[in-house]
Protein backbone atom coordinates (compact mmCIF):
# COMPACT_ATOMS: atom_id res chain seq x y z
CA UNK A 1 0.00 0.00 0.00
CA UNK A 2 1.41 3.35 -1.05
CA UNK A 3 1.58 6.43 1.18
CA UNK A 4 -0.49 9.28 -0.39
CA UNK A 5 1.82 11.81 1.28
CA UNK A 6 4.45 10.97 -1.35
CA UNK A 7 3.37 11.12 -4.99
CA UNK A 8 5.15 9.62 -8.00
CA UNK A 9 4.67 10.75 -11.60
CA UNK A 10 6.76 9.41 -14.44
CA UNK A 11 6.76 9.88 -18.19
CA UNK A 12 8.70 7.34 -20.24
CA UNK A 13 8.29 9.53 -23.32
CA UNK A 14 10.22 12.45 -21.82
CA UNK A 15 12.41 10.35 -19.53
CA UNK A 16 11.47 12.53 -16.55
CA UNK A 17 9.92 11.43 -13.25
CA UNK A 18 8.75 13.57 -10.34
CA UNK A 19 8.52 12.67 -6.68
CA UNK A 20 6.39 15.14 -4.72
CA UNK A 21 6.35 15.34 -0.93
CA UNK A 22 2.64 15.82 -0.34
CA UNK A 23 2.31 16.75 3.33
CA UNK A 24 1.69 20.47 2.94
CA UNK A 25 -0.26 20.90 6.19
CA UNK A 26 2.99 20.02 8.02
CA UNK A 27 5.20 21.98 5.64
CA UNK A 28 6.11 18.71 3.93
CA UNK A 29 7.98 17.32 6.92
CA UNK A 30 8.35 13.57 6.67
CA UNK A 31 8.08 10.64 9.07
CA UNK A 32 9.65 7.16 8.70
CA UNK A 33 6.81 5.86 6.52
CA UNK A 34 7.10 8.77 4.11
CA UNK A 35 10.85 8.42 3.80
CA UNK A 36 10.42 4.70 3.16
CA UNK A 37 7.94 5.52 0.41
CA UNK A 38 10.42 7.93 -1.16
CA UNK A 39 13.09 5.23 -1.02
CA UNK A 40 10.79 2.70 -2.70
CA UNK A 41 9.94 5.13 -5.50
CA UNK A 42 13.61 5.95 -6.03
CA UNK A 43 14.43 2.23 -6.22
CA UNK A 44 11.59 1.71 -8.70
CA UNK A 45 12.83 4.54 -10.91
CA UNK A 46 16.43 3.34 -10.72
CA UNK A 47 15.29 0.12 -12.42
CA UNK A 48 13.32 1.97 -15.10
CA UNK A 49 15.57 2.25 -18.16
CA UNK A 50 13.29 4.86 -19.69
CA UNK A 51 13.79 7.36 -16.87
CA UNK A 52 16.85 9.61 -16.96
CA UNK A 53 15.94 12.43 -14.56
CA UNK A 54 14.11 12.51 -11.23
CA UNK A 55 12.74 15.84 -9.97
CA UNK A 56 12.24 16.05 -6.21
CA UNK A 57 9.77 18.70 -5.08
CA UNK A 58 7.23 19.60 -2.40
CA UNK A 59 3.53 20.40 -2.62
CA UNK A 60 2.14 23.81 -1.72
CA UNK A 61 5.19 25.96 -2.38
CA UNK A 62 7.39 24.31 0.27
CA UNK A 63 10.16 21.81 -0.47
CA UNK A 64 10.37 20.28 3.01
CA UNK A 65 11.15 21.13 6.61
CA UNK A 66 12.88 17.77 7.04
CA UNK A 67 12.13 15.04 9.55
CA UNK A 68 8.93 15.60 11.53
CA UNK A 69 10.18 16.42 15.03
CA UNK A 70 6.69 15.95 16.41
CA UNK A 71 7.25 12.23 15.93
CA UNK A 72 10.97 12.15 16.63
CA UNK A 73 10.95 8.98 18.74
CA UNK A 74 8.92 7.13 16.12
CA UNK A 75 12.12 6.81 14.09
CA UNK A 76 13.42 4.40 16.74
CA UNK A 77 10.38 2.12 16.75
CA UNK A 78 7.24 1.98 18.94
CA UNK A 79 8.88 0.13 21.81
CA UNK A 80 11.49 2.88 22.16
CA UNK A 81 8.98 5.71 21.96
CA UNK A 82 7.31 5.94 25.34
CA UNK A 83 6.43 4.31 28.65
CA UNK A 84 3.63 4.99 31.11
CA UNK A 85 4.28 7.90 33.42
CA UNK A 86 3.65 7.88 37.17
CA UNK A 87 0.26 9.58 36.77
CA UNK A 88 -1.06 7.46 33.94
CA UNK A 89 0.35 9.77 31.29
CA UNK A 90 3.09 9.02 28.80
CA UNK A 91 6.74 9.63 29.47
CA UNK A 92 9.49 9.74 26.86
CA UNK A 93 12.25 7.16 27.10
CA UNK A 94 15.64 7.61 25.46
CA UNK A 95 16.46 4.94 22.86
CA UNK A 96 19.42 2.70 23.68
CA UNK A 97 22.69 3.39 21.93
CA UNK A 98 22.43 0.07 20.08
CA UNK A 99 18.99 1.10 18.81
CA UNK A 100 20.32 4.49 17.79
CA UNK A 101 23.17 2.96 15.80
CA UNK A 102 20.90 0.45 14.06
CA UNK A 103 18.30 3.04 13.09
CA UNK A 104 20.79 5.76 12.15
CA UNK A 105 22.68 3.33 9.92
CA UNK A 106 19.44 2.71 8.03
CA UNK A 107 18.63 6.42 7.96
CA UNK A 108 21.93 7.34 6.39
CA UNK A 109 21.61 4.50 3.91
CA UNK A 110 18.72 6.47 2.38
CA UNK A 111 20.87 9.59 1.97
CA UNK A 112 23.88 7.62 0.70
CA UNK A 113 21.68 6.01 -1.95
CA UNK A 114 20.40 9.43 -2.99
CA UNK A 115 23.91 10.87 -3.13
CA UNK A 116 25.03 8.06 -5.44
CA UNK A 117 21.76 7.75 -7.34
CA UNK A 118 22.16 6.46 -10.96
CA UNK A 119 19.71 9.00 -12.44
CA UNK A 120 20.18 12.75 -12.54
CA UNK A 121 18.42 14.37 -9.57
CA UNK A 122 16.90 17.84 -9.75
CA UNK A 123 15.71 19.57 -6.57
CA UNK A 124 12.91 22.11 -6.98
CA UNK A 125 13.28 24.09 -3.76
CA UNK A 126 10.80 26.66 -2.52
CA UNK A 127 9.74 27.88 0.91
CA UNK A 128 11.92 25.81 3.23
CA UNK A 129 14.69 23.24 2.95
CA UNK A 130 15.61 22.35 6.51
CA UNK A 131 17.43 19.44 8.11
CA UNK A 132 17.36 16.34 5.93
CA UNK A 133 15.63 18.33 3.18
CA UNK A 134 18.56 20.77 3.13
CA UNK A 135 20.86 17.77 2.74
CA UNK A 136 18.77 16.47 -0.18
CA UNK A 137 18.96 19.87 -1.85
CA UNK A 138 22.75 19.87 -1.46
CA UNK A 139 23.05 16.26 -2.65
CA UNK A 140 20.99 16.78 -5.80
CA UNK A 141 22.85 17.10 -9.08
CA UNK A 142 20.89 20.22 -9.98
CA UNK A 143 19.27 22.45 -7.35
CA UNK A 144 16.99 25.28 -8.40
CA UNK A 145 16.24 27.30 -5.30
CA UNK A 146 13.99 30.28 -4.60
CA UNK A 147 15.97 33.23 -3.32
CA UNK A 148 13.60 33.60 -0.36
CA UNK A 149 13.71 29.89 0.56
CA UNK A 150 14.96 29.35 4.12
CA UNK A 151 17.69 26.74 4.44
CA UNK A 152 19.79 25.32 7.26
CA UNK A 153 20.04 22.78 10.08
CA UNK A 154 17.99 24.25 12.97
CA UNK A 155 17.72 20.84 14.64
CA UNK A 156 21.35 21.24 15.76
CA UNK A 157 19.94 23.53 18.44
CA UNK A 158 18.37 20.61 20.23
CA UNK A 159 20.07 17.52 18.79
CA UNK A 160 23.62 18.83 18.77
CA UNK A 161 26.02 20.01 16.04
CA UNK A 162 27.13 16.46 15.08
CA UNK A 163 24.08 16.14 12.88
CA UNK A 164 23.71 14.94 9.30
CA UNK A 165 26.36 14.28 6.67
CA UNK A 166 29.28 16.27 8.06
CA UNK A 167 31.58 15.24 5.19
CA UNK A 168 28.97 16.48 2.74
CA UNK A 169 28.50 19.80 4.57
CA UNK A 170 32.21 20.55 4.61
CA UNK A 171 32.57 19.49 0.96
CA UNK A 172 29.55 21.36 -0.37
CA UNK A 173 29.43 24.39 1.93
CA UNK A 174 33.09 24.80 2.81
CA UNK A 175 34.46 24.60 6.37
CA UNK A 176 33.61 28.17 7.40
CA UNK A 177 29.92 28.11 6.43
CA UNK A 178 29.51 24.48 7.58
CA UNK A 179 30.79 25.37 11.04
CA UNK A 180 28.55 28.41 11.25
CA UNK A 181 25.37 26.53 10.35
CA UNK A 182 26.12 23.50 12.51
CA UNK A 183 27.40 25.35 15.58
CA UNK A 184 24.63 27.97 15.65
CA UNK A 185 21.61 26.33 14.04
CA UNK A 186 21.17 29.52 12.03
CA UNK A 187 18.80 29.46 9.09
CA UNK A 188 19.47 31.72 6.14
CA UNK A 189 17.74 32.62 2.92
CA UNK A 190 19.15 31.02 -0.20
CA UNK A 191 19.66 34.53 -1.54
CA UNK A 192 22.10 35.19 1.31
CA UNK A 193 24.12 32.17 0.15
CA UNK A 194 24.00 32.87 -3.59
CA UNK A 195 27.58 34.14 -3.73
CA UNK A 196 28.86 30.85 -2.29
CA UNK A 197 27.87 28.95 -5.45
CA UNK A 198 26.19 26.19 -3.42
CA UNK A 199 23.14 25.78 -5.65
CA UNK A 200 22.84 25.57 -9.43
CA UNK A 201 20.47 28.54 -9.55
CA UNK A 202 19.01 30.92 -6.98
CA UNK A 203 16.09 32.73 -8.58
CA UNK A 204 12.69 34.28 -7.88
CA UNK A 205 10.16 31.90 -6.34
CA UNK A 206 7.72 32.07 -9.26
CA UNK A 207 10.42 30.91 -11.67
CA UNK A 208 11.63 27.86 -9.76
CA UNK A 209 9.20 25.23 -11.09
CA UNK A 210 9.69 26.28 -14.70
CA UNK A 211 13.47 26.34 -14.45
CA UNK A 212 13.60 22.96 -12.69
CA UNK A 213 11.54 21.51 -15.53
CA UNK A 214 13.83 23.17 -18.08
CA UNK A 215 16.91 21.61 -16.49
CA UNK A 216 15.18 18.21 -16.42
CA UNK A 217 14.27 18.45 -20.12
CA UNK A 218 17.77 19.61 -21.03
CA UNK A 219 19.46 16.72 -19.22
CA UNK A 220 16.95 14.17 -20.54
CA UNK A 221 18.42 14.79 -24.03
CA UNK A 222 21.63 13.09 -22.86
CA UNK A 223 22.21 9.36 -23.52
CA UNK A 224 20.98 7.27 -20.59
CA UNK A 225 24.09 5.09 -20.36
CA UNK A 226 26.26 8.18 -20.54
CA UNK A 227 24.40 9.62 -17.56
CA UNK A 228 24.79 6.56 -15.36
CA UNK A 229 28.48 6.17 -16.19
CA UNK A 230 29.04 9.86 -15.42
CA UNK A 231 27.17 9.54 -12.11
CA UNK A 232 29.37 6.62 -11.08
CA UNK A 233 32.49 8.58 -12.10
CA UNK A 234 31.35 11.64 -10.15
CA UNK A 235 30.69 9.47 -7.09
CA UNK A 236 34.13 7.86 -7.29
CA UNK A 237 35.89 11.20 -7.56
CA UNK A 238 33.96 12.61 -4.60
CA UNK A 239 34.65 9.49 -2.56
CA UNK A 240 38.36 9.80 -3.21
CA UNK A 241 38.53 13.55 -2.62
CA UNK A 242 35.92 14.30 0.04
CA UNK A 243 33.87 11.38 1.35
CA UNK A 244 36.37 8.76 2.49
CA UNK A 245 34.93 6.95 5.50
CA UNK A 246 31.70 8.97 5.38
CA UNK A 247 29.35 6.01 4.98
CA UNK A 248 30.37 4.75 8.42
CA UNK A 249 31.27 7.97 10.21
CA UNK A 250 28.00 9.72 9.32
CA UNK A 251 25.70 7.44 11.28
CA UNK A 252 28.20 6.98 14.11
CA UNK A 253 28.58 10.75 14.55
CA UNK A 254 24.82 11.14 14.43
CA UNK A 255 24.03 8.34 16.91
CA UNK A 256 26.60 9.41 19.48
CA UNK A 257 26.50 13.14 18.80
CA UNK A 258 22.74 13.45 19.28
CA UNK A 259 22.58 11.39 22.49
CA UNK A 260 23.10 14.41 24.71
CA UNK A 261 23.02 15.03 28.43
CA UNK A 262 21.72 18.53 29.10
CA UNK A 263 23.09 20.69 31.89
CA UNK A 264 21.09 23.28 33.83
CA UNK A 265 20.17 26.20 31.57
CA UNK A 266 20.64 24.27 28.32
CA UNK A 267 17.63 23.81 26.07
CA UNK A 268 16.25 20.26 26.17
CA UNK A 269 13.77 19.97 23.30
CA UNK A 270 12.44 16.52 24.18
CA UNK A 271 11.71 17.50 27.78
CA UNK A 272 10.22 20.83 26.75
CA UNK A 273 8.02 19.19 24.14
CA UNK A 274 6.72 16.67 26.68
CA UNK A 275 5.79 19.52 29.04
CA UNK A 276 4.44 22.10 26.57
CA UNK A 277 3.77 20.37 23.23
CA UNK A 278 5.67 20.55 19.96
CA UNK A 279 4.54 23.99 18.79
CA UNK A 280 5.34 25.68 22.09
CA UNK A 281 8.65 23.81 22.29
CA UNK A 282 9.71 25.35 18.98
CA UNK A 283 8.74 28.80 20.25
CA UNK A 284 10.73 28.31 23.45
CA UNK A 285 13.67 26.99 21.45
CA UNK A 286 13.75 30.10 19.28
CA UNK A 287 13.50 32.34 22.35
CA UNK A 288 16.37 30.48 24.05
CA UNK A 289 18.70 30.87 21.08
CA UNK A 290 17.75 34.47 20.28
CA UNK A 291 20.89 36.52 20.92
CA UNK A 292 20.42 40.09 19.58
CA UNK A 293 23.14 41.45 17.33
CA UNK A 294 25.44 43.85 19.21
Amino acid sequence: MTDPRVVLEHDQHTGIARITINNAERRNSYDPEMRQQMAEYLDQLAWDDDIKVVVLRGEGGVFSTGADMGTAYAWYGPDAQQTNGDEGGQERRRPSQRRRLTVDRKTFHFYHDYLGYPKVTVAEVRGYALGGAFELALMSDISVVASDAIVGMPATRFLGPALGGIHMFFHRLGPVLARRLLLTGDTLSAGDLDSYGIFTEVIDDDQVAGRADWWAQKIARMPADGIVIAKEAFRLVEQMQAYQGEEVSAYIFHAYGTNLQFDEGEFNFVKTRAEHGTKRAFELRDAHFDVPDP
